[in-house]
């Protein structure tokens, strides 16, 4: 693996999902993989379980990690390129990541959708950017409109509470995106990358959401969207739970009547389904307590898979660094 920013990044993900799976058997089994290398951790925007999660993984493969909060600790960096730089940023951000070229061997950065200009947003103007002036092989944490380590940890969280190895299971599981309410204009990045990593899975996969909040159809592509929430859950085995905004009007947040927060009387539509959501959630807004505190939730163990859907990618990285 060179780089690792989309599900197109990976070869095989039946194979990477095994390989994160035999990695949580035993965490400590490659602990000098990455012996002598560093990775540089770059994060744009807030973070909890990515920032921790990544952390773990490279830990585990015994790689020296460099965490830089760019937003606070660094000098206020200028995007635009031929910018004149005589305002508030100091830093260009082809200068910054040539340096981080000559102090890390990965260089793996978070950042989020704007949610001002679409069209920077859809072409990953921050993310290309690492992409274009990077030397070495860079990890998407999060983008504008991706979140890839999230979306694997999902497929691995899916793998264990399913058990497709398993003869007595004759049918694909149903799986459900289903929008939440929000307080506040959401990005696109987890609903992109769920339905695009979903469509590699052997899973019958749908996606609910309100009049109006219709994914980018480049990641949904022929996906069943259903406008009926109710609908959409029935004979659910998983379901995960995301709000977004608007993609058609950008960022907007187009009026719902309908209640949408999950609750346990709308599970009772469903075949005992699992539910899934990547955190942090504003309980009983997007997610009703008694669904989040249930026995059908499935949130943290979600979360836990965060270190090793990283550690896997990782060490893949790792693999194509070593051979050269």
């Amino acid at each position: 693996m060179k780089k690792f920013t989309s599900v197109s990044d990976v070869e095989n993900l039946q194979e990477i999902i095994k390989k994160a799976l035999q990695i949580k058997e035993n965490p400590l089994s490659e602990t000098n993989k990455g012996k002598g290398k560093t990775i540089g951790l770059v994060f744009l925007n807030s973070s909890l379980r990515t920032r921790l999660s990544s952390q773990i993984a490279a830990q585990n493969l015994g790689l020296n990690v460099l965490t830089l909060n760019a937003a606070q600790e660094a000098w206020n960096l200028e995007f635009a390129d031929g910018a004149v730089m005589n305002g508030d940023t100091v830093e260009h951000i082809k200068d910054a990541i040539e340096v981080l070229n000559q102090y890390c061997d990965i260089i793996a950065v978070r950042c989020f959708a704007g949610m001002k200009n679409k069209e920077d947003d859809v072409n990953e103007s921050i993310l290309s950017q690492f992409e274009q002036h990077a030397k070495v092989p860079v990890i998407s944490l999060e983008s504008a409109t991706r979140h890839p380590l999230q979306s694997l940890a999902d497929c691995i969280t899916i793998t264990e509470n399913w058990h497709f190895d398993k003869l007595s299971v004759n049918r694909k599981p149903k799986v459900v995106l289903t929008w939440a309410p929000h307080i506040k204009p959401i990005a696109h990045a987890v609903g992109n990358s769920f339905a695009e990593w979903m469509q590699e899975m052997d899973v019958d996969f749908v996606i609910a959401n309100p009049e109006g909040y219709d994914l980018d159809k480049n990641f949904t592509k022929n996906v069943a969207v259903i406008h009926d929430q109710d609908e959409a859950l029935k004979d659910a085995d998983f379901i995960y739970v995301k709000n977004w905004s608007s993609f058609d009007d950008y960022a907007a947040m187009p009026e719902v009547q309908e209640s949408w927060m999950l609750t346990n009387e709308k599970l009772e539509n469903t075949n005992q389904a699992k539910v899934m959501h990547c955190l942090p959630v504003r309980r009983n807004v997007e997610l009703s307590d008694e669904v989040m505190d249930g026995e059908n939730s499935i949130i943290y163990e979600q979360a836990k898979n965060r270190i090793f859907s990283a550690q896997a990618v990782f060490s893949e990285i790792l693999d194509e660094i070593n051979s050269k």
